[in-house]
């Protein structure tokens, strides 16, 4: 069988940028087409191969540069998008773009790389897996991509929710009505939007129904079109739970579902649904990942030090 060449010449373009570190951007091509040779050498790419892959794997490369040239960095799970065609109607955004802005005015964007990425994912699937020790901002992103959603009017509704396990309470030994109760649950998604809308607006868009925080019994039977829906702290579902949570998506709607598999506050006979739901779903298309980490914790540095001991 007579095999085709052909060269791709890299021009003002860093090669150890666009190549990756040790070369994992490009080792990435040559594992995805085993049956061409593909070889860097200076700023030249050689190809050797069947003319129909060598068009698909210059499409690919090309998209690359593109990229590169946009947005001046590649990183090695774009290239696995590029060679698997999921960003060729989208591309992510810019690092560290603003998603939006504070109630006070700050500029609210990722962080970290992977707070980047989550945010990259979120763009390009209907429901994303974000797991990871606590402070590393999996709660404060999604609220802030949500918010974002509904600014642009993507979405008409936020809905945040999470399971109102007792960690070391019981509900119902505890004073006041049912919102007070579940109300020290909740806390943390309140902090999210507290800082990031006016009280005037936040106040508004929960009486109009347009933010809705709620216990996850209280999605039962219900279907959500054009809605963003959070599930927090995740680790803490059922299976049965969980289930029932990803089966509300309707027209339109997107899911977020955050957790810590670390902090799981479920009675012992009970197995947390996180996992079991993220094997099970993690190669369907729609779906998306981001594991994260001690590096993406953005609280006191202390912490970071503190998470990085335990998981060693």
């Amino acid at each position: 069988m007579h095999l085709h060449e052909s060269i791709i010449y890299l021009e003002n373009i860093s090669l150890v940028d666009f190549l990756g570190a040790n070369n994992v951007n490009f080792d990435e091509i040559v594992s995805a087409f085993p049956d061409s040779k593909i070889i860097s050498r200076g700023n030249e790419i050689r190809i050797k191969g069947k003319v129909s892959e060598i068009g698909k794997i210059s499409d690919v490369i090309s998209s690359m540069i593109a990229h590169f040239n946009k947005y001046g960095y590649l990183k090695p799970e774009q290239v696995h998008d590029y060679l698997n065609g999921q960003l060729a109607e989208m591309e992510p955004k810019a690092p560290n773009e603003v998603i939006l802005h504070s109630a006070k005015g700050s500029s609210i964007k990722p962080k970290t790389k992977n707070q980047q990425r989550f945010a990259d994912i979120v763009l390009k699937n209907d429901v994303v897996f974000a797991v990871g020790p606590a402070g590393t901002g999996k709660t404060y992103m999604a609220v802030a991509l949500a918010l974002q959603a509904l600014k642009n009017k993507e979405i008409k509704k936020i809905i945040v929710t999470r399971p109102a396990v007792e960690a070391g309470e019981n509900l119902g030994f505890l004073p006041g009505d049912l919102n007070e109760k579940i109300a020290p649950y909740l806390r943390p998604v309140f902090d999210a939007f507290e800082d990031m809308l006016a009280p005037e607006k936040l106040k508004f868009y929960q009486e109009n129904n347009i933010i809705e925080i709620a216990p996850l019994a209280y999605m039962r039977g219900r279907t959500l079109n054009h809605a963003f829906i959070i599930l927090d702290e995740a680790q803490n579902a059922t299976n049965v739970q969980l289930k029932m949570f990803l089966t509300r998506l309707g027209l339109g709607s997107k899911a977020i579902v955050t957790g810590d598999i670390t902090q799981i506050d479920l009675p012992k006979k009970q197995l947390s649904g996180l996992s079991d739901a993220i094997n099970r779903l993690e190669k369907l298309q729609g779906i998306g990942v981001v594991i994260m980490n001690g590096n993406d914790v953005c609280r006191h540095p202390m912490v970071s030090k503190i998470i990085k001991a335990y998981e060693s």
